[in-house]
């Protein structure tokens, strides 16, 4: 059984030309095709912030943590297809999801949770590369801080290129890691017998706070998010097999690109126990195991390539970041925000605190920070390994793709395994706190049980909404469905009308005006919709989503509705971060006589964060443009 899919009669051959999973290929090519969003996302799994749990963690305990990277890798990896899976079976990500099926005040809850754990990781990655910058150049950290936040214009620049343009320099910036630590581990000659031992899980006291540090940089949960959007990339057919090959194929590209990341993160720790526990060094700063690399192994080099590693690990993880963050604003709240905006935002909330720690408490204290970001990323962790838990085991989403016993069992375990550690890690750091407070004791003590108690009740709310839904069914959303079809009415002007769609409810006011004015001219409509979600901006006419589909069923029904009338209809669906761009380019193409556009009245601050359209269209082209407005048309 497959659980219903929108349906797909409006995709044309020329959006999936030279797409991927076609049957016709051969078994390499069809795995080359596949690959490519299980490395975007890897790029999360060996960021600075793994730097500062692994090299702590070897540094003070030698290899006795290693079987937390390793069970940690096994969870991402669990995980991560959890998510796949969710993305290729029933076309949402697991944002979306989450919209479709919980209130709007537990979305906006989930929303800020992940975006402070964006933030966090991205608090990690600023702070990695402005270590590096100082490394490499002696640039001061606050000055390197401040720099990072250039890397917006990076980010946006390599989204405009294209896809494989991006997965090429993330694939050569993973490459040039894991060939720098390889050298490092040859000249470090680490010991077996100690290797082997790292592997018997053991935790006290003492290892918990790190532990649970390589396991919140390990296990990243806007990854979850981020990876059942980019699945849905990759064009498959909508029948049993073919989502089953895409699982297939997409579950073989996750374990060799997370066992890439694990061996980053294990020769980091590897690195850090063979030469620093083994003489008695503890490692407080990203900056001391760089200064000591060289006289301990001999060779200026390690420090050298040690700091080029942290450099490329901190510009490619905030890939992650940036398209994490535009993944789920658009799934939990249903808004686009422009890309340049989006980003400023995300690396404006880790410049800040990063800033302000380093010229408040100095740069030791940059360490520390880095360690604390992954111990929040832990902690943000159940609340979304839930929600994709229960979703991958929903038949009525998954259909016979949902989630076998084993799986069920295991994925529960998982989870059951976080949470008590977040728990237990939670109770210590509060009473450390609690410890060091005075005067403001009570006040800490009152905050953080309100927040905790708040947290509590979210997780409770998430983990029983399967059975609360059951029971009280106002509590439930029901999934998106296909914006009903503008009934248009016939109506008596131009040749060729040119009428932009955005999917509101000024759709029905412009088709209006267009119908009529076709009807009475004999003219030919031309419909167009931009789509402007992070896949479409990313992966262009290849992307394939849910959202995508309806759109474009959407589109079909309104065609045919005028066709019915004896109106020549054309449509067409773009993919773009700009509108405007791809209105003028189309209008171009076509020559209308006529453009219809609707207005949505907003203006200062909305248009700033969403963009306007119709004032640069108008620029740009010398067309008559109607203009339609709510209560104005």
């Amino acid at each position: 059984m497959v659980p219903a899919e929108p349906a797909s009669d409006a995709r044309s051959l020329a959006e999936v030309h030279s797409s991927v999973g076609t049957s016709q290929v051969s078994f390499w090519r069809r795995m080359f095709a596949f690959a490519g969003p299980a490395y975007l996302v890897s790029v999360g799994y060996m960021d600075p912030g793994n730097w500062a749990t692994d090299l702590e963690g070897g540094a003070r305990f030698g290899y006795s943590l290693l079987w937390v990277l390793v069970m940690s890798n096994g969870m991402a990896i669990l995980l991560q297809a959890l998510s796949a899976r969710l993305g290729i079976v029933s076309g949402r990500d697991l944002a979306q999801a989450c919209r479709e099926t919980y209130p709007r005040a537990v979305n906006v809850a989930l929303w800020a949770l992940c975006e402070i754990a964006i933030a966090a990781c991205d608090l990690a990655e600023v702070l990695g590369a402005a270590i590096a910058l100082n490394l490499l150049f002696h640039l001061p950290l606050l000055a390197g801080v401040i720099i990072t936040a250039a890397d917006t214009l990076l980010i946006l620049w390599l989204q405009s290129l294209g896809i494989r343009t991006l997965e090429a320099f993330v694939l050569a910036l993973i490459t040039t890691i894991a060939a720098c630590f390889a050298i490092e581990i040859f000249w470090a000659k680490p010991g077996a017998e100690g290797l082997v031992a790292g592997l018997v899980p053991r935790l006290n006291r003492d290892t918990l706070y790190i532990a649970i540090g390589i396991l919140g940089a390990t296990v990243m949960p806007h990854n979850l998010y981020l990876h059942s959007a980019l699945v849905q990339t990759r064009h498959i057919g909508q029948n049993f097999e073919a989502k089953r090959r895409a699982c297939r194929y997409n579950l073989i590209d996750l374990v060799v690109a997370l066992n890439g990341a694990l061996f980053v993160n294990a020769a980091i720790l590897i690195m850090a126990a063979a030469i620093f526990f083994r003489r008695h060094i503890v490692v407080t700063e990203i900056q001391q195991a760089h200064l000591l690399l060289a006289p301990l192994l001999g060779t200026s080099a390690a420090g050298i390539l040690f700091a080029v590693a942290l450099l490329c690990s901190g510009q490619s993880s905030t890939l992650t970041g940036t398209l994490a963050g535009q993944v789920v604003v658009e799934g939990f709240l249903n808004l686009r925000v422009r890309p340049w905006l989006r980003r400023l935002i995300t690396r404006a909330m880790a410049v800040v605190p990063a800033a302000l720690t380093i010229y408040f408490s100095g740069e030791k204290a940059t360490y520390q920070l880095i360690i604390l970001s992954q111990v929040i990323l832990s902690l943000q962790l159940p609340f979304a390994i839930i929600p994709l838990i229960h979703f991958t085991s929903s038949r009525a989403r998954m259909g016979s793709f949902r989630n076998s016993w084993w799986v069920v069992f295991i994925s529960w375990t998982t989870a059951a395994i976080i949470v008590a550690l977040n728990l237990r890690l939670a109770v210590l750091v509060v009473a450390d706190w609690l410890s060091h407070a005075t005067a403001a004791r009570n006040l800490v003590r009152l905050g953080t049980l309100l927040a905790g108690a708040l947290l509590l009740v979210l997780l409770l709310w998430v983990t029983l909404e399967p059975w609360i839904t059951r029971w009280f069914h106002r509590f439930g959303r029901a999934s998106a469905v296909v914006p009903e079809t503008p009934m248009v009415e016939a109506a008596p002007v131009y040749r060729r009308i040119l009428v932009t769609l955005d999917h509101s409810a000024l759709d029905r006011l412009a088709l209006r005006h267009a119908a009529a004015l076709a009807a009475s001219h004999n003219a030919r409509l031309y419909l167009l919709h931009v789509e402007e979600g992070v896949t479409s901006q990313i992966y262009g006419p290849q992307a394939s989503t849910a959202e995508v589909e309806a759109g474009e069923e959407y589109l079909e029904a309104i065609a045919r509705s005028l066709r019915d009338q004896g109106i020549d209809v054309e449509i067409a669906i773009s993919h773009s971060s700009s509108p405007r761009r791809e209105i003028v380019q189309y209008a171009r193409e076509i020559q209308p006589d006529l453009l219809i556009m609707g207005a949505h009245g907003h203006g200062g601050l909305k248009d700033l964060i969403f963009g306007t359209t119709i004032n640069p269209v108008r620029h740009n082209l010398d067309v008559p443009i109607l203009i339609v407005r709510p209560g104005r048309s």
